[in-house]
């Protein structure tokens, strides 16, 4: 897994005002098990054509700067958490965050993904996709617009592979700070069920933190979809992470948690394990798309 300076904030890469909270809730959760810092980063995009061009780049930070002080107005500080504040200038803003990502050698990227928004050639618009297959640090992508009020319980699905770590300490972040449980979960109809649940029980162990309740099931069904999506009703939020490999892979990293969004008003976030980037699953964004 990948193992950041343990001074490395958790970025939030911001696209719009209405997520900050639901965004900055989650890093708050992650950074209270390390440094304890938080580092929202906005984009200025500067394209070719934008009128931008015939500033310099200063200028337009300071510009951005100067409006966005709402930002931080609207942000209700966690506990503990120290709140920093960037605006970057970059082609885009997956080059932006991609450059955070590189300069701050982070704890964690935690952005944001609209389900509704999501485009026929992109899983979660190509910024997110962008990030998903390059960023080299823990990525989490959290469905925005659908909050849990408050948290008692964490659904932790799991299949294998080597996102189980990265998903493990999102699971144990939250839960911690709400004084919730977490379920470790598997899904199919073969003996791997159980060694994916010994798997999760032990991530979770091994998370750097404080200890959480944690109970197992295993559900016997050849549709994960549906399996998950009946137990996401008992919970708050869903934390979920990439598998080993093959088909199963293919479906909880691409279409499962699509249609588990599409199907449940919980809380989700899919966890990446930045190690996995240049390696292997580098291509995760192209599987991403099956």
């Amino acid at each position: 897994m990948h193992h950041p300076r343990s001074d490395s904030p958790v970025l939030v890469g911001i696209e719009s005002l209405d997520n900050v909270q639901q965004l900055v809730r989650t890093a708050g959760d992650l950074a209270d098990l390390g440094a304890g810092a938080v580092r929202l980063v906005t984009v200025a995009v500067k394209e070719s054509d934008s009128p931008f061009r015939v500033f310099s780049d200063e200028t337009i930070v300071r510009e951005f700067a100067d409006s966005s002080h709402e930002l931080l107005d609207r942000v209700t500080t966690p506990e503990g958490v120290d709140i920093e504040r960037d605006v970057l200038v970059a082609r885009s803003a997956a080059k932006g965050l991609l450059a955070a990502v590189k300069e701050t050698d982070p704890a964690a990227l935690v952005v944001g993904w609209r389900a509704h928004e999501r485009r026929t050639d992109a899983v979660f618009g190509t910024t997110v996709d962008a990030l998903v297959e390059r960023a080299p640090c823990d990525l989490y992508v959290e469905r925005v617009g659908h909050e849990a009020n408050g948290v008692d319980s964490v659904l932790f699905p799991v299949a294998g592979g080597p996102h189980v770590d990265t998903a493990a300490r999102a699971a144990v972040a939250i839960a911690a700070r709400n004084d919730a449980r977490v379920l470790v979960f598997s899904v199919g109809t073969s003996s791997d069920t159980a060694t994916f649940v010994a798997e999760g029980r032990k991530a979770l162990a091994d998370v750097d933190g404080p200890e959480v309740p944690v109970e197992t099931m295993v559900r016997e069904s050849d549709d994960v979809t549906d399996a998950v999506v009946d137990e996401a009703a008992a919970h708050d939020v869903v934390v979920m992470g990439a598998t080993r490999k093959g088909s199963l892979r293919r479906k909880l990293v691409g279409s499962v948690p699509r249609r588990v969004v599409e199907r449940t008003d919980r809380t989700v976030i899919l966890a990446r394990n930045g190690d996995v980037v240049g390696g292997p699953l580098h291509g995760l964004g192209r599987l991403l798309r099956r």
